[in-house]
């Protein structure tokens, strides 16, 4: 029976997105051994979507109000890298990982599967 997922973000500089992860996300973790962190991810989703290039996986947070919760990573010094844009699914950013890596983050305007 399958009982989760494990996402995987590939990074120029791990240890410093673990660190952002683990400090400014807030997300609990256990050490998998030598400082090898694996973070609890809120509730997720699964979609597929059909594309004309090649296959490929992307990785988004979520959340309930999308200024509101910029705002509280700004104020940790998040700095965002793509402004809050309207989609027909609902509103998107990105922000920065300290890697220099972006993590796009979401406010839903669709039916949520977490909510199942």
């Amino acid at each position: 029976m399958i009982n989760g997922a494990h996402v995987i973000i590939y990074s120029r500089d791990a240890e410093a997105d673990r660190a952002f992860i683990r400090d400014v996300l807030g997300f609990p973790d256990v050490d998998a051994g030598h400082g090898w962190l694996i973070f609890k991810l809120p509730p997720a989703e699964l979609a597929a979507h059909p594309t004309e290039g090649e296959p490929r996986h992307e990785f988004y947070l979520m959340c309930d109000d999308i200024q509101t919760t910029l705002e509280g990573l700004g104020a940790r010094g998040v700095q965002v890298d793509v402004p809050v844009t309207e989609q027909s699914w609902g509103l998107l950013a990105s922000i920065k990982l300290p890697s220099g890596g972006e993590l796009p983050i979401y406010e839903p305007r669709h039916p949520q599967a977490k909510d199942l």
